[in-house]
């Protein structure tokens, strides 16, 4: 467990040197997401005696230090960790630029010495490329409401002009505010971002499949394109509005995936005041294929994780589900 802060994704540690490192057996990376992404990366360890143990890693992101804030996904490829910034802003607005960033880092360099983390800072670049996708998208997001529309967009366009940011081009009224929650990668090396908002108006999850993510990180970078948006149907319960949480590969091929609440209840969340049907609703655990029937995929529940509103990553490993939660602010990793 780790006090005092709340923890997001959960994601196999792949490095046995890491491991050792630590006298450890088994492992998962998780990002707490009160502060900058280098000072919010910690390990959760089954040791060699088969005892827990939380362990924060000391990381430097070199001239972006402190420049980053609430990572919520983590996914590896092609030898990186990544992590994605939730590209959100606060409970009442308006959007935020730390939030949006992308960073990786190499396990093995995590065995010594501060982790070197490498960050690319966006400046609404991926809010831009996934809203271009979901207007071209063969279902219909939900549509934010008056207030979500002006603390999120509106907010953040006025107070981007008002200090001569070149980014505010990046946004237009009709904006989605997005919130990414989950990320995997595919065989292809796409990305695909799971979002906790927006919906669709059937109140089903939504995936923006992005290609180009590690083009960023070169010594000329470019910037993702959004290939595409699914919708993820027959696991939301009915009357609800429910987005995702989580996404992992899984060992069939398929992607494993949490699936809750569109924003946390009791915290002055704009989203829920417009749209309560997604506040009160439990955490699932589900699956899905890809592709499905073209931009629609038909999920499976695997289990009903209530009561839980707040089940932030699993892994599916050797034949057993590990879920972390921040219920009451308390990190906690628990075997289903």
């Amino acid at each position: 467990m780790v006090g005092g802060n709340e923890a997001s994704d959960l994601l196999p540690v792949h490095s046995s040197a890491l491991l050792r490192a630590h006298g450890a057996r088994r492992g998962f990376w998780t990002v707490l997401d009160e502060g900058p992404v280098e000072q919010c990366l910690a390990l959760l360890l089954e040791l060699d005696d088969g005892t827990w143990t939380a362990h924060h890693v000391h990381a430097d992101a070199g001239s972006e230090n402190g420049r980053t804030e609430d990572g919520e996904a983590l996914a590896h490829h092609d030898g990186w960790v990544y992590v994605f910034g939730s590209h959100f802003g606060s409970k009442a607005g308006p959007l935020r630029p730390r939030r949006a960033f992308v960073a990786r880092f190499r396990e093995e360099d995590a065995v010594s010495g501060p982790l070197p983390v490498q960050v690319v800072r966006n400046r609404f670049r991926l809010h831009r490329a996934v809203n271009d996708a979901l207007t071209k998208a063969p279902f219909t997001p939900l549509p934010p409401g008056d207030r979500v529309r002006s603390r999120f967009i509106g907010e953040t366009v006025a107070r981007g002009t008002a200090r001569s940011k070149g980014w505010v081009d990046r946004l237009v009224a009709d904006d989605l505010p997005l919130n990414i929650e989950a990320v995997a990668f595919t065989p292809t090396g796409t990305a695909l971002l799971g979002l906790r908002f927006p919906v669709t108006v059937d109140g089903d999850p939504i995936l923006v499949e992005l290609a180009g993510v590690s083009r960023m990180f070169a010594p000329s970078p470019a910037w993702p394109e959004a290939l595409g948006a699914y919708v993820l149907t027959g696991v939301t319960p009915p009357g609800a509005l429910a987005g995702f949480r989580a996404v992992a590969p899984a060992a069939d091929g398929g992607y494993a995936a949490v699936i809750g609440s569109i924003d946390a209840l009791g915290k002055g969340s704009v989203l829920l005041e417009d749209h309560p049907a997604g506040g009160d609703v439990t955490s699932r655990h589900v699956r899905f294929q890809l592709p499905g029937q073209g931009r629609h995929l038909t999920g499976e529940l695997v289990a009903d994780l209530a009561p839980f509103h707040h089940v932030e990553g699993l892994a599916e490993v050797d034949g057993s589900n590990f879920y972390v939660t921040d219920e009451d602010h308390r990190v906690a990793l628990w075997v289903g």
